[in-house]
């Protein structure tokens, strides 16, 4: 865990940050999550606006607008890197923290979930409802678009990038029982290891992955408001510039030798070649490691509102938009017919224009036009409370 600041410090502190709504909507759903849904996560969030006489908190819709952009300069990269080590180490440190942050965030406004009527409600219709809709689109659209007439359709193996949302229906169903815990992060870790050794565990709701990345999910439901005011701190930030160029120049010595398959924790080590034992020692450092880089990542996130701030609250759309675009350039043969954006100056472009394309997908018209299905209205199929009867 993050040290606490000092009382000193917390009197410093700006009300809204000592004392947050503990369900104000985020933007990520969210595998991150990573990544709005219901008033407890990014990618996948609710809805922008906080509760009535609630402030949102600029600090986390720039953390998750900053993180999806992020997710989507990585995923536009997948496909390009061929052979270039600077690319692979760049790509390496991305996918070392950024689902990481965005889990992180994601359990940190989950915290307050209890299973509640209006909980569960907003799961449904902020987790559940995106997962069904866009699982059966990205399935759809890679049946017909992509060329595999005979590809099935099906929402038990989540496709892409829709495993977040799988994800994180589970880990908030779990959240009341991590707060329950004692020691509830040792225990996450202890369930990552022993899923990193279990090549049985099959494809189901990609359960690797869930499993795997628990432990970040788990540290958000522990974290405090003072915990973020800490990592914000002048010195974190000075700190986090010789770490993030440590870092690089040691993703750059094991590019060539590192299998990307241990960022995506998709895998046991046996199914990625490994020993088994493995699986448990990269487990930790995976963690420590994802967990260095994030806070050095939200040391830089600003504060203030920025013009960036309302786009953090659509992000869910950024998230689950971006990859028809990603996977409509593959099927399209974009990438095979330039081999120049395997290039340098090709991989600069793609950036921008990844950049570009999921600001533009976080925007408030964009969302307006997937309320349907990124937030719906779905009070016609739920019982009211006899409060409001």
């Amino acid at each position: 865990m993050l040290p606490a600041p000092s009382r000193t410090q917390r009197a410093a502190l700006p009300p809204e940050t000592l004392d947050p709504e503990p369900g104000q909507r985020s933007a990520a759903t969210a595998t991150g999550t990573l990544p709005a849904t219901a008033p407890e996560a990014p990618p996948a969030s609710s809805s922008g606006a906080a509760p009535a006489g609630k402030k949102r908190d600029p600090y986390f819709d720039n953390a998750k607008y900053l993180a999806i952009v992020l997710v989507a300069v990585a995923h536009a990269w997948e496909p390009l890197m061929g052979d270039s080590r600077a690319a692979r180490a760049l790509y390496m440190i991305i996918y070392t923290f950024h689902m990481p942050a965005f889990i992180l965030v994601s359990g940190y406004f989950s915290r307050s979930f209890d299973a509640s009527p209006a909980r569960m409600k907003r799961l449904v219709t902020g987790v559940v409802v995106p997962y069904v809709v866009f699982e059966t689109a990205y399935s759809l659209f890679r049946r017909y678009a992509g060329g595999e007439p005979h590809a099935p359709i099906t929402l038990l193996d989540p496709l892409f990038l829709t495993w977040f949302l799988a994800a994180l229906l589970i880990w908030r169903l779990t959240t009341p029982l991590w707060r329950t815990l004692r020691h509830p992060l040792p225990v996450a870790l202890a369930v990552a290891a022993l899923a990193s050794v279990c090549p049985g565990i099959g494809d189901d709701l990609d359960l690797q992955r869930v499993l795997q990345f628990l432990p970040f999910f788990v540290l958000g439901v522990m974290a405090r408001p003072e915990h973020f005011a800490w990592v914000r701190r002048r010195q974190v930030r000075l700190l986090s510039l010789p770490l993030f160029a440590g870092a690089l120049g040691f993703a750059y010595v094991v590019a060539p030798h590192m299998q990307l398959g241990w960022f995506y924790r998709s895998d046991s080590a046996q199914e990625l070649g490994a020993p088994w034992w493995s699986g448990v020692m990269m487990t930790l450092l995976m963690f420590g490691c994802a967990l260095l880089l994030t806070v050095g990542f939200l040391s830089w996130v600003p504060s203030r509102t920025t013009w960036f701030t309302v786009l953090g609250g659509g992000t869910i759309c950024g998230y689950l938009l971006h990859g028809f675009l990603i996977r409509g350039a593959e099927y399209a043969g974009l990438i095979d017919e330039n081999a120049w954006l395997s290039g340098p100056v090709g991989l600069v472009v793609v950036s921008v224009v990844a950049a570009a394309a999921v600001t533009l997908l976080c925007t408030p018209p964009v969302r307006r036009v997937m309320r349907f299905a990124t937030e719906p209205d779905m009070g016609w199929a739920f019982r009211r409370s006899p409060a409001t009867r």
